[in-house]
C-alpha cells in the first residue's frame, strides 16, 4: 500500500513537494535532493509526518 507524503527542506523548512512512497520497501524517512524555490538551489528534502 502506497501513502502519501509531505517533503520539507531542511534549510528554510518550507513544504515543497508532495510525493508517495511504499511503506513496506521503505520504512524509513525518505531523503532526496530537491530544488527548492525560496533557495533557489538544490537542496536536501526529508519526510515529514
Amino acid at each position: 500500500m502506497r501513502v502519501h507524503i509531505t517533503m520539507e527542506c531542511t534549510e528554510c523548512h518550507e513544504r515543497n513537494y508532495l510525493s508517495t512512497k511504499s511503506r513496506r520497501n521503505n520504512p524509513d524517512r525518505l531523503e532526496l535532493k530537491k530544488y527548492c524555490p525560496r533557495e533557489r538551489k538544490v537542496t536536501l528534502h526529508r519526510e515529514t509526518k
